[in-house]
């Protein structure tokens, strides 16, 4: 099977974020970047499916030269090649959905994973628009999947209030879920091995932003809560500072 799985450069959630002095994204400096944590069970998803079905594994990313330490990540864990569509301008999810499409499109792919978010921007727009560019079938939030030997796909995706299974057929696009797998850690043979195994570059077509960052601030901070007292005599001013100050009576 010809596997492609969507990964992501991201932020390490445990880094300090300052916001730069453009006011419209984050200042790199001192922040550790990862393999997206949703986009490692998608890479896992497709590593047992080619252990299972045979075939390859390819790690696709989007973005600068720094975003090959990401790829080389996903080749340590497993995956046989990378494909590197270069670009120094910030896209937007429409724009990275389409250079990834014109990247694949003509490599005869079976099946297309990526995780449910990216934790830096959270659009939950990535499976839709690359389901929409491809054609093909998109199941998102996909937390227990099978394959059969048909090509029919059964997946339990998260839904409000419970679950929900789906069936269809590869081709697909399947964003991936916390508890569809557990994402191996790269072993020191898959991390030498990784030094050796190739990644392709490629430029993606001129793209004009759709959306544009207007503007990027940090959560005010929480102010000093305030204790009004202990009996029923004290209810009445509660009741005053919910209207009054907080006002969400």
């Amino acid at each position: 099977m010809n596997i492609f799985v969507c990964i992501s450069h991201v932020p390490d959630t445990t880094s300090k974020v300052v916001i730069g002095a453009g006011g419209k994204e984050i200042d790199p400096a001192g922040i550790t970047y990862i393999l997206n944590p949703y986009d490692e069970f998608g890479l896992e998803a497709g590593l047992q499916l080619k252990e299972a079905r045979g075939g390859e594994v390819t790690a696709i990313c989007v973005g600068p030269e720094v975003v090959k330490e990401t790829i080389r990540k996903a080749l340590a864990m497993g995956a046989d090649k990378g494909l590197h569509i270069v670009t120094d301008e910030m896209r937007d999810s429409f724009g990275v959905a389409k250079a990834i499409v014109e990247a694949i499109k003509d490599r005869t792919p079976d099946v297309l994973f990526c995780g449910r978010q990216s934790i830096d921007y959270d659009g939950w727009q990535m499976v839709g628009l690359l389901g929409e560019m491809l054609q093909w079938p998109s199941i998102s939030v996909v937390s227990k999947l099978s394959f059969a030997e048909d090509g029919t796909i059964t997946a339990e995706r998260d839904i409000e209030g419970g679950k929900e299974t789906v069936a269809s057929k590869l081709p697909a696009v399947i964003s991936t879920q916390k508890g569809l797998n557990n994402p191996r850690y790269p072993k020191l043979q898959g991390i030498m091995a990784a030094k050796r195994k190739p990644i392709e570059e490629i430029l993606p077509s001129e793209y004009q932003n759709r959306v544009h960052v207007l503007d990027l601030k940090k959560p005010p901070i929480k102010q000093a809560g305030s204790f009004i007292g202990k009996g029923p005599d004290d209810v009445a001013e509660l009741v005053r500072l919910l209207h009054e100050e907080a006002k969400i009576i």
